[in-house]
């Protein structure tokens, strides 16, 4: 059985991870460092849309996990948001930033 420090260490490991890739991606965005040649720009200046994509995906992940790490600290991490069931440790390993328990999640999927 993990502890509320475990998911902490974990949720805190990701934000990192995921803060790191959102510069990487608005530094790309940026084009700092671009190449002179107008023919490399082109092909870079393509390659923003799925920057983009990107950097609004790990946006969306780091949210979640502030999420998370609120949730963590009021103490219903381990507790479904729809139906107060706790939430399988398995889970919570997969999906650190889950808030519903696997029945809660495939229910509003369907």
């Amino acid at each position: 059985m993990h502890t509320e420090n475990y998911f902490k260490e974990k949720l805190e490991a990701l934000k990192k991870d995921i803060s790191q890739r959102i510069e990487a991606i608005d530094k790309d965005i940026r084009h700092e460092g671009m190449s002179a040649d107008w023919t490399e720009q082109a092909v870079e200046r393509e390659n923003d849309e799925v920057l983009e994509s990107l950097g609004n995906a790990s946006e969306e992940e780091l949210l979640k996990i502030n999420t998370a790490l609120k949730r963590l600290n009021a103490g219903d991490y381990f507790t479904c948001q729809k139906c107060g069931e706790l939430i399988p440790e398995s889970r919570l390993e997969l999906l650190p930033f889950t808030t519903y328990c696997v029945a809660c999640s495939e229910e509003m999927e369907a």
